[in-house]
Protein backbone atom coordinates (compact mmCIF):
# COMPACT_ATOMS: atom_id res chain seq x y z
CA UNK A 1 0.00 0.00 0.00
CA UNK A 2 0.97 3.48 -0.53
CA UNK A 3 0.76 6.36 1.51
CA UNK A 4 0.53 10.12 0.52
CA UNK A 5 2.36 12.19 2.42
CA UNK A 6 3.73 15.73 3.18
CA UNK A 7 7.14 15.85 1.24
CA UNK A 8 7.79 20.28 2.16
CA UNK A 9 5.97 22.80 2.78
CA UNK A 10 6.90 26.87 2.85
CA UNK A 11 5.21 28.03 6.16
CA UNK A 12 3.87 31.36 6.31
CA UNK A 13 5.09 32.76 3.10
CA UNK A 14 3.86 36.32 2.37
CA UNK A 15 2.47 36.72 -1.46
CA UNK A 16 3.56 39.52 -3.05
CA UNK A 17 2.39 39.47 -6.37
CA UNK A 18 -1.12 38.41 -7.75
CA UNK A 19 -1.09 38.40 -11.74
CA UNK A 20 -4.48 37.73 -13.37
CA UNK A 21 -3.23 38.11 -16.96
CA UNK A 22 0.19 35.92 -16.41
CA UNK A 23 -0.31 31.59 -16.82
CA UNK A 24 -1.18 29.87 -14.53
CA UNK A 25 1.09 29.42 -11.71
CA UNK A 26 2.69 30.28 -8.41
CA UNK A 27 6.12 31.58 -9.06
CA UNK A 28 8.59 31.16 -6.08
CA UNK A 29 12.23 32.50 -5.30
CA UNK A 30 14.61 29.66 -6.16
CA UNK A 31 15.91 29.89 -2.81
CA UNK A 32 12.84 29.07 -1.14
CA UNK A 33 12.13 26.35 -3.87
CA UNK A 34 15.84 24.77 -3.35
CA UNK A 35 15.47 24.86 0.18
CA UNK A 36 11.78 22.97 0.08
CA UNK A 37 13.38 20.59 -2.56
CA UNK A 38 10.45 21.42 -4.79
CA UNK A 39 10.85 21.51 -8.37
CA UNK A 40 10.22 23.69 -11.14
CA UNK A 41 6.42 22.49 -12.56
CA UNK A 42 5.36 20.42 -9.66
CA UNK A 43 1.96 20.23 -8.15
CA UNK A 44 1.38 22.42 -5.44
CA UNK A 45 -1.40 22.64 -2.69
CA UNK A 46 -1.74 26.33 -1.39
CA UNK A 47 -3.44 27.39 1.85
CA UNK A 48 -4.03 30.89 1.96
CA UNK A 49 -3.80 31.85 5.73
CA UNK A 50 -5.72 35.20 5.11
CA UNK A 51 -8.58 34.48 3.93
CA UNK A 52 -8.87 30.56 4.02
CA UNK A 53 -8.75 29.67 0.26
CA UNK A 54 -7.32 26.80 -0.30
CA UNK A 55 -6.27 25.80 -4.37
CA UNK A 56 -3.72 23.81 -6.75
CA UNK A 57 -1.42 24.81 -9.19
CA UNK A 58 2.13 24.36 -10.00
CA UNK A 59 5.45 25.96 -8.68
CA UNK A 60 7.65 28.18 -11.82
CA UNK A 61 10.88 29.74 -11.08
CA UNK A 62 11.23 33.41 -9.51
CA UNK A 63 14.71 35.15 -8.79
CA UNK A 64 16.75 33.95 -6.57
CA UNK A 65 16.65 36.38 -3.40
CA UNK A 66 13.75 37.89 -4.55
CA UNK A 67 11.21 36.91 -1.79
CA UNK A 68 8.67 36.93 -4.73
CA UNK A 69 5.55 34.66 -4.21
CA UNK A 70 3.31 35.34 -6.97
CA UNK A 71 -0.06 33.42 -7.24
CA UNK A 72 -0.99 33.74 -11.14
CA UNK A 73 -3.89 33.13 -13.68
CA UNK A 74 -6.95 31.85 -12.29
CA UNK A 75 -5.32 31.36 -8.76
CA UNK A 76 -4.57 35.21 -8.42
CA UNK A 77 -8.43 35.83 -7.83
CA UNK A 78 -7.59 34.04 -4.46
CA UNK A 79 -4.62 35.72 -2.84
CA UNK A 80 -3.91 39.34 -2.86
CA UNK A 81 -0.42 40.62 -2.02
CA UNK A 82 0.11 40.97 1.65
CA UNK A 83 -1.49 37.49 1.99
CA UNK A 84 -0.06 35.14 4.44
CA UNK A 85 -0.20 31.25 2.67
CA UNK A 86 1.32 27.97 3.54
CA UNK A 87 2.34 26.17 0.77
CA UNK A 88 2.63 22.51 0.57
CA UNK A 89 4.35 19.04 -1.63
CA UNK A 90 2.71 15.80 -0.92
CA UNK A 91 4.42 12.86 -2.22
CA UNK A 92 3.08 9.26 -2.16
CA UNK A 93 5.76 6.25 -0.69
CA UNK A 94 5.34 2.80 0.90
CA UNK A 95 5.03 1.81 3.79
CA UNK A 96 8.56 1.23 4.04
CA UNK A 97 9.97 4.55 3.17
CA UNK A 98 7.51 6.01 5.42
CA UNK A 99 9.23 4.59 8.63
CA UNK A 100 12.57 6.83 8.04
CA UNK A 101 11.02 9.32 5.81
CA UNK A 102 11.38 13.32 7.11
CA UNK A 103 9.59 16.09 5.12
CA UNK A 104 11.51 19.51 4.85
CA UNK A 105 9.57 22.37 6.64
CA UNK A 106 10.75 25.56 5.57
CA UNK A 107 9.89 28.65 7.75
CA UNK A 108 10.06 31.99 6.45
CA UNK A 109 10.32 35.59 7.35
CA UNK A 110 8.70 38.67 6.92
CA UNK A 111 10.70 39.23 3.38
CA UNK A 112 10.15 35.13 2.31
CA UNK A 113 13.84 34.97 3.50
CA UNK A 114 14.55 31.88 5.33
CA UNK A 115 13.70 31.93 8.70
CA UNK A 116 14.50 28.47 9.76
CA UNK A 117 14.43 24.67 8.73
CA UNK A 118 12.78 21.82 10.57
CA UNK A 119 11.56 18.51 9.48
CA UNK A 120 9.51 17.97 12.28
CA UNK A 121 6.27 19.65 13.71
CA UNK A 122 5.91 20.23 17.39
CA UNK A 123 3.23 18.15 18.78
CA UNK A 124 -0.09 19.97 19.95
CA UNK A 125 -0.85 20.75 23.32
CA UNK A 126 -4.24 20.64 24.25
Amino acid sequence: MNLTLLKSKLHRVTVTHAELDYEGSCAIDLDLLKAAGIREYEQLHIYNVTNGERFVTYAIVAEAGSGTISVNGAAAHKASPGDKMIICIYAEMSEAEVETFKPVLVYADEQNGIERLSNAIPVQAA
